[in-house]
This record gives C-alpha cells, sequence and structure tokens, in this order.
C-alpha cells in the first residue's frame, strides 16, 4: 500500500467516524475529500479496497458508513443443509455469531464474504424467551467463495438441471447443453459434473449455470472422491515451479548439513505412527534421570531447513494450509520428496530435526525445558498395534524397556492433566479399508489404547512448552486457542443431557462438566452427548494471542509437532529458530493474524472433505451389502424415539441412522412423547433410548447421507458381524472423525 493510499483510507475513515456525519455517496465523498475528477478514480479503488475488507459499508442509494453506525456485520457464511446460517463476524473472531434464518440469506451461499444487518440483538431474543443469540439479514454479497459447484446432471423432457452434491445448495442449477458443447466428452443424464456459476440475483429462481467439466459417471470408481475434491476446491498438482524447487533439495543429510546442531544419533529414539503411515514428522525419547524424574525428548521434522520463507514451496504450503486425508489417497501440503523422503524421520537415516527436551519431576512437573536444532538416526519404526503388544507384556530387551518407561511418563501425564481439568473429548475413529478399485471392503474401529495416549501425552507436553517459551520471550508466532464456551450454549446442552435422564448440574463448572462426561462412559447416548457438548463449544483456531485453550485446560498451547502436514507447526518453528539469532526477523503481526485465519480456514475445509468422504464410504459399504442380499447384522444402540422412528447408532462402525415405524411390523406401535418410547399395542413390546438391538441396513439415500435399518430378528439369520481390531486414528487428542480436528476442539499434535 503506498503512502498515499494510506492517508486517503485515513481521510475516509475520519470523515465517516464523524459525530454529525451524514451517509454520502462516491461523488460527495469526492468533494467533502476535496478531490477533483481526474483524481476521483483513485477514490474508487480505495473505496472499493475499504468495502471488501469490512472497513466501510454500502447502504442504500450506495452511500457509505462506517458498518457498527449501521448495525452492519461483515464476515463469511457458514450455512446449514437446514437452510439457516451463522455469520462469523470478520476481525471479531471472539465475538458470537450473526445466526441468519433461511428466508434472510438471500442469493449467499456457504463460505460468501458478506454484509449482515442486524435485526434482533440478544437482549431482544433473551425478552422473548429464546436462545439469547443476535439475528441478522444478508444485504450484499461481497466476495463469493468459489464460482463453481459439482453435482449430478439431471434431464426433463424440456431441460437439463444440475443437483448439487452439497446439500446446503437448495436450488437445483439449470444448464445448457449444445450440440456440441466444448468439452472432451459429453455429458449424460446422471453425470457428476463441475458447472461454473453465473450471476444469480434473485433467491426466488433457479441459478444458471455452465458445465466445465464432466467427471464421469456417478457410480463409476473414483467418481466419488474426485467429486469431493472438486466441491471442496482441493488441489490435486502442486505447480511446476514447486516441483522444481522441490527437485533442488536433496534426498539424503549430508556431513555439511548437520554442522551447528546437537547430535543425537546415538540416542535411541523411536517413531510410532499408523500401520500405513507414509510420512514420520514426530519421534521420542525418554529416560529415567539419576535424582527422580524422566527426560523426555521431542524431535519433529526440521521442515524449516527445506523451506524458506517466499519460496516456491512456501508459497504453495501456505495456499494448501494443511495436508487432506480422504479414504483413497493423501492431499500433501508439501510434495512427496519432502513430505515422504527427506523430512520423514524413517529408521537408520539420518534427519535434521527440531528437539523439544523436557525434564519433568515425579509428579510430573516441568522442571526444565531446552530447545535445539539437532540430526538424529530413529532407531525403529514401531505401529501403534506393535507398540501397544510391548506395552501389554513384560519388557524383555531395551526396546520393551524403553516404551515402559516412557507410559510410566505418560500416563502420569495423562493422569495429571485430567484432574487439572482437561475434557475427555476423544472419539474413536473407523478406518475405511479399500479394495484395488477403492471399494470400501472394511470398517475397522480404531480404538483410544495407551500406545496412541502414549504418543498423544508427549506431543501436548511439546506443544506446551514451546508456547510458554514463545509467549515468555514475546516472540509473534501463531498459538492454538480455544476459547471458553458461551453460558448460554451451555445452558442448552444441560437441557439435552436432562432429556436422557441424567443427573446435571452446573456445566459452566469444569468439575461438573468432567463428571457428565465420565457418566457417559459406556452408556448408548455417549456419542450423542459427547458430539452435542462439541457443538456447544467454540470451535478451535489459530490466532497470534495465547488466549488459552478451554478443551485442554492449558493457558499456553501450540502446533509444533506436525510441520510436515500443518503450516502452523513451520510457522513455530520458525518463531522457535528465531530465538537463537543475533539479529531478530521483524514480523508483521497483521499479516500474520491474516495467516492465522486463513489456516483455520483452510483447517475447516480439510475436516469437512474428510468427513464426508468418510461418510460416502461407509454409505457405500452399506449399499455393497444391500446390492448382496445378505447384509451382515450390526449391534445398535438406541439415540432417541421419535413419532416416526428410532434413531439408532452402530457403534462398531460410528454411523446413525434410523429404524423407520414402518419396519416394525411385528405389531402397531403407540408413541409415548413424556417417555420417549414405541410401546406395541398386542405384544406390549416396548423401545426406548438406551435399547440394545441387532440391525441390518434396509435402505441407503446417497443424497440425504443417510441408511434405514432394519431389526434383525425380524428376517431370517444373516452374516455374522466383522470383527474389530484393536487399533486407533492418528495421535491427533480430540480430532474425533478425522485427521484435521474434525470436532472442532483441536487438532492436537
Amino acid at each position: 500500500m503506498t503512502s498515499k493510499t494510506h492517508q486517503l483510507k485515513q481521510e475516509i475513515i475520519r470523515i465517516l467516524s464523524a459525530p454529525d456525519y451524514q451517509p454520502l455517496d462516491k461523488m460527495e465523498l469526492g468533494k467533502a475529500l476535496g478531490r477533483k475528477s481526474g483524481v476521483r478514480m483513485g477514490l474508487n479503488e480505495t473505496l472499493r479496497d475499504l468495502e471488501r475488507d469490512g472497513e466501510i459499508a454500502r447502504i442504500r442509494k450506495n452511500r457509505y458508513v462506517l458498518p457498527s453506525a449501521a448495525d452492519l456485520v461483515t464476515g463469511l457464511l457458514h450455512v446449514h443443509q437446514a437452510g439457516y446460517a451463522f455469520l462469523t463476524r470478520e476481525n471479531k473472531p471472539g465475538e458470537q455469531d450473526l445466526f441468519i434464518a433461511a428466508q434472510n440469506t438471500g442469493t449467499a451461499m456457504h463460505g460468501d464474504r458478506v454484509v449482515a444487518r442486524i435485526t434482533r440483538d440478544e437482549n431482544y431474543a433473551r425478552a422473548r424467551g429464546g436462545p439469547a443469540r443476535p439475528e441478522g439479514r444478508i444485504i450484499r454479497i461481497l466476495e463469493r467463495a468459489h464460482d463453481t459447484i459439482v453435482g449430478t446432471l439431471q434431464q426433463t423432457r424440456n431441460f437439463f438441471y444440475v443437483v448439487p452434491d452439497d446439500p446446503r445448495i437448495v436450488h437445483n442449477v439449470y444448464v445448457q447443453i449444445p450440440p456440441e458443447a466444448p468439452l472432451p466428452k459429453r455429458p449424460a443424464n446422471g453425470d457428476k459434473v463441475v458447472v461454473r456459476l453465473e450471476t444469480w440475483e434473485s433467491r426466488h429462481v433457479n441459478p444458471e449455470g455452465q458445465i466445465i467439466e464432466v467427471l464421469g459417471a456417478s457410480t463409476a470408481p473414483g467418481v466419488d472422491m474426485l467429486s469431493i475434491i472438486r466441491k471442496f476446491h482441493l488441489p490435486l498438482e502442486f505447480p511446476r515451479a514447486v516441483d522444481e524447487e522441490a527437485g533442488t533439495i536433496p534426498e539424503t543429510v549430508s556431513a555439511s548439513m548437520c554442522e551447528g546442531r546437537e547430535d543425537l544419533r546415538d540416542q535411541f529414539i523411536v517413531t510410532i505412527d499408523p500401520d500405513d503411515a507414509r510420512d514420520f514428522d514426530d519421534a521420542i525419547n525418554v529416560e529415567r534421570l539419576p535424582g527422580g524424574g524422566w527426560r523426555l525428548g521431542v524431535h519433529i521434522a526440521d521442515v524449516a531447513a527445506y523451506v524458506t520463507p517466499d519460496g516456491e514451496l512456501d508459497r504453495e504450503a501456505i495456499k494448501r494450509g494443511n495436508s487432506v486425508y480422504l479414504p483413497d489417497r493423501v492431499i500433501p501440503m508439501l510434495p512427496e520428496r519432502l513430505s515422504n523422503g527427506v523430512c520423514s524421520l524413517k529408521p537408520d537415516v539420518d534427519r535434521l530435526t527440531h528437539s523439544a527436551f523436557i525434564e519433568f519431576s515425579e509428579k510430573g512437573e516441568r522442571r526444565k525445558v531446552r530447545f535445539g536444532r539437532t540430526v538424529i538416526r530413529s532407531a525403529r519404526r514401531l505401529t501403534y498395534r506393535e507398540a501397544f503388544a510391548i506395552l501389554s507384556a513384560q519388557p524383555v530387551d531395551q526396546l520393551s524397556e524403553r516404551l515402559h518407561t516412557a507410559w510410566e511418563l505418560a500416563s502420569l501425564l495423562r493422569r495429571k492433566r485430567f484432574h487439572e481439568g482437561s475434557l475427555d473429548l476423544d472419539f474413536p475413529e473407523v478406518k475405511v479399508r479399500l479394495d484395488a478399485e477403492g471399494k470400501p471392503i472394511q470398517l475397522e474401529r480404531i480404538e483410544n489404547d495407551e500406545s496412541h495416549q502414549l504418543i498423544e501425552e508427549f506431543m501436548l507436553a511439546a506443544n506446551e512448552a514451546v508456547a510458554s517459551e514463545l509467549k515468555n520471550r514475546l516472540v509473534p508466532t501463531v498459538y492454538r486457542v480455544h476459547e471458553n464456551p458461551e453460558p448460554d450454549k451451555l445452558a442448552e446442552y444441560r437441557e439435552l443431557a436432562l432429556s436422557y435422564g441424567h443427573r446435571v448440574g452446573d456445566v459452566t463448572q469444569r468439575k461438573e462438566l468432567q463428571r457428565l462426561l465420565a457418566s457417559l462412559r459406556g452408556k448408548p447416548e455417549e456419542q450423542a452427548l459427547k458430539i452435542g457438548l462439541l457443538k456447544s463449544l467454540k470451535r478451535a483456531r489459530y490466532a497470534t494471542q495465547p488466549l488459552g485453550h478451554y478443551g485442554l485446560a492449558k493457558n499456553n498451547y501450540t502446533h509444533f509437532t506436525s510441520p510436515i502436514r500443518r503450516y502452523a507447526d513451520l510457522i513455530v518453528h520458525r518463531s522457535l529458530a528465531s530465538l537463537n539469532l543475533t539479529r531478530k526477523p521483524r514480523t508483521d503481526v497483521s499479516q500474520l493474524s491474516s495467516l492465522a485465519e486463513h489456516i483455520s480456514a483452510t483447517e475447516r475445509v480439510a475436516a469437512e472433505a474428510e468427513i464426508e468422504a468418510v461418510k460416502l464410504k461407509k454409505l457405500e459399504f452399506f449399499q455393497r451389502q444391500l446390492d448382496a442380499r445378505d447384509p451382515q447384522v450390526f449391534r445398535a444402540s438406541v439415540l432417541d424415539v421419535k413419532n416416526f422412528g428410532l434413531i439408532v447408532e452402530l457403534p462398531d462402525v460410528l454411523l446413525s441412522g434410523m429404524i423407520h415405524i414402518s419396519a416394525l411390523t411385528d405389531d402397531f406401535y403407540v408413541f409415548n412423547g413424556g417417555q420417549r418410547t414405541l410401546l406395541g399395542r398386542q405384544s406390549r413390546r416396548r423401545f426406548t433410548v438406551g435399547d440394545e438391538l441387532r440391525v441390518y441396513v434396509a435402505r441407503v439415500d446417497v443424497f440425504k447421507r443417510q441408511v434405514d435399518f432394519a431389526i434383525a430378528e425380524e428376517r431370517p439369520a444373516a452374516k455374522r458381524p466383522q470383527g474389530q481390531q484393536r487399533r486407533r486414528r492418528n495421535s491427533d487428542p480430540g480430532a474425533s472423525v478425522s485427521r484435521s480436528a474434525a470436532s472442532g476442539v483441536d487438532g492436537g499434535a
């Protein structure tokens, strides 16, 4: 920004801030500023910039005001598939979101930057007895999130239209297909296609668009994942300049690269990761101290040694923000030469690392912390399955003795963390196993066993230690923050827990919330109430201020342990490295804040894509069960009872569905709303919340993302349910459904 432009912006803000200001249009503003017609083009550009940044707003007759003066809010729109939306206030991430009713969203779509007018504030809503949340109406779209959508082509006698894959887009899109469409393949009815939207100005008419890509028949192998990639605008290829820069990076660590680094190659350091992991960015070693206590070493791939600021690799990594993990592939943040090559801490090879050395007392108190640029040579690459087997047996060699020593410390840190108020919001994960064609053949539940908890606690300890060091040394960086929840949200959650018959006190008190979570363990409604709590909490995000982490009960927290797959960690590595520099680099905090918002957004996109991809594969798994005409039987728990049927969850595959009342063919069932039961008139058979059933799939609706089940005793015997293996997801605490913290509480390690 030039000094003249900056000065002009300041003058405009000064005029609009005057107590006696009357809204002016750009012509009148030009006169007020003393601008002649020849200079007015600069004014137009400046006004556009200010409006785009949300610093000013345009009202009727194109007059300009400060947003606060006209009860206007600028921000990102998050649309729910039911039609309503929430507006996240720009530059005010701590303030409550603005609720937008479906009829007030206009033509805005999910992810758009918009301006909304506040129509009802919190006090009005509270006086009417409703949720104390402000409400608004969209008045202008500043910037479309995307100009394309993905959907399925349908045809009537007279026209073609595309049904969007995203249920948050409630309108079908009309398209025209010329006789000779400028596409490699002419689209056919039922094809998955990408449509570029045309200008859409009225919610009362359907949007129109043009097909720009044909992905293939919706049932063809791989089209489902390709549709998700296109829907979430995920990049499949790296630009040529990025690949060229990656090609200049050596594949091995030379002796000269180790100079000036602390040599840890003689230490017994190991990695522990999932069976199918390809990149290993964290390694550990733990030893007992002679005077009591432990020394923990957490060694993280030194990606910053290879990815320099403002280089091609760096710019692309910023753009992507993080890696995305889909059932059939990984869309990495960094090219494979780094992510699976020289930055991956493979055994028996030299690797550059950034290490945190933490000494703990016998009581688990952190006594001493040190950081250093190091070089390691991992002694062993363990899978979680192997590590759990070692921890389940008596130690017999150096590896098992070291692992048991590590678990002594990790288990102590875990008990201490929960004693200090950390919330147990870990969820199991279901891994979708695919065949060579990408078809789901197995759903494997992964448990949170000791091997995962061991790595989880050490990564948490390193993240907290780094955050405390950077905060105390006043070094600008990005923190992982999870702000305190709104009391009204917790009050709503309390009512939900009460409706399940639980005794609930004041859940604004952390101890009471912990007590409730502990009482849910093993109950049929555990999953539903944990998810309900997550929805009541704020979403974890990145920020330049250490605002604390509510879910983990930590005052200082950041992400340091996964720079291969998260750009936030790379920022933190650079901040930590700057501590030892004689001449500290200048940091633009405003630019850093914008970057924190950007990587928070890319994380949300990745989480949504991962959740949807897994859900699609689960649905396909059950559809294949139907097609086989001999579906498996699964155990199910009744989560809720409605007048139209039973809402059930399959705990072995973590999927919810419905048993429609019409599928209960053995009797006529009557609904009791007060008791939340269905009662058979003749048999007196009763269905209520918490009942354990055995069910099989009856119907799959891929578009609505729904599965209907039927009770197994209503049909002939079927195959036994497949066995489940004792494994768990990656080490991220709070990553409930996907590797990218889909729960919104934390991205963990």
